[in-house]
């Protein structure tokens, strides 16, 4: 690598000061200097798309498969060839543009006292109307719960997917409103019966030191959702070489890195997400307490392209 090509330009969409660590280490290991912009994706997508073939850009990175898909619409990745990431990150956790880094899942979580737990085991149950008025959750539009509509759609069909979100929304306790940190607080209040969040939240609230934060998860039960069946939904945290990088050496070491097992743990320790390779160790409790699950094993890919007609269904179904 030349001098000039010491350096890498980051676009990053995530926003953890944890990850602080993550990028002094590579520069660190590497000697190459992370200039970092961060926004978000909107944003950054449109000054990438702006900025077309003289972009700085060299690598971007966000939460959730939908918005990398929507770099990948705009055609702003490059091909990457690595064999080291085609090791190390599990086939349905990459497309041919963009890779996963970390993935957090989608749990239900519920008011100990208030619900039966055999009521709540699958993402379906949720739209049972025994628990109407008892189901709270973020807007419909919200990328995590579009994420999770793909997974429904990927597994069930147009048809009772759209039922699904229909009986979710008869279920409502209020309308959607806050994010899932909100949402796992009116169960804990007793507002509601039951709440969809994602872990990485669950596990925050579970390591905070605040006794109300202690308060709250004392009167909450986490489900890992269809167990039986198809699996968790997981989402994920992820990133590409983007197509104009002036720095495409730099940008593929340092995706590269991101599978590393420092890196990985870094993800799971620092910032309650699950490595995407399977033989990192984790020491973080509360993902230890968490315990294992099946996870689901959809493609990002189609999860990400099913998005579109998800946001009709929710739409039809009055899921603001």
């Amino acid at each position: 690598m030349s001098a000039q090509e010491k350096v890498l330009n980051l676009y990053s969409a995530r926003h953890y000061q944890t990850d602080e660590a993550l990028y002094s280490n590579f520069t660190k290991q590497t000697g190459i200097k992370i200039n970092r912009i961060e926004a978000g994706e909107n944003e950054l997508l449109e000054r990438i798309k702006n900025e077309g073939a003289n972009s700085p850009a060299d690598v971007f990175i966000t939460v959730d498969a939908a918005r990398l898909a929507k770099a990948d619409e705009l055609n702003l990745f490059g091909r990457v060839n690595s064999k080291i990431l085609d090791a190390r990150i599990p086939a349905q956790l990459r497309t041919d543009d963009w890779y996963a880094f970390s993935t957090r899942a989608r749990v239900i979580v519920y008011n100990k006292t208030a619900i039966n737990p055999a009521e709540v085991q699958t993402y379906q149950d949720l739209a049972n109307p025994r628990l109407k008025g008892k189901v709270c959750v973020r807007s419909g539009s919200h990328p995590y719960n579009l994420s999770l509509g793909a997974s429904v759609l990927a597994n069930t069909g147009e048809e009772k997917t759209a039922e699904w979100a229909k009986g979710l929304v008869a279920n409502f306790a209020r309308s959607p409103k806050g994010g899932d940190t909100d949402q796992i607080k009116a169960v804990a209040a007793g507002e509601c019966g039951v709440a969809l969040a994602n872990s990485y939240y669950v596990a925050r609230l579970m390591r905070s030191d605040k006794p109300e934060d202690k308060k709250i998860m004392d009167s909450v039960v986490v489900v890992w959702p269809n167990q039986k069946t198809t699996g968790t939904h997981v989402n994920i945290s992820g990133g590409g070489m983007l197509k104009n990088a002036p720095n495409k050496e730099a940008a593929v070491k340092f995706l590269e890195y991101l599978s590393s097992d420092q890196a990985q743990a870094y993800f799971a320790d620092g910032n309650n997400e699950w490595p995407v390779v399977k033989s990192v160790k984790i020491t973080n409790p509360a993902l230890e307490a968490l315990g294992p699950f099946k996870a689901e094993t959809i493609n990002v890919g189609i999860l990400a392209k099913n998005q579109a007609a998800v946001q009709k269904i929710y739409d039809r179904a009055g899921w603001q």
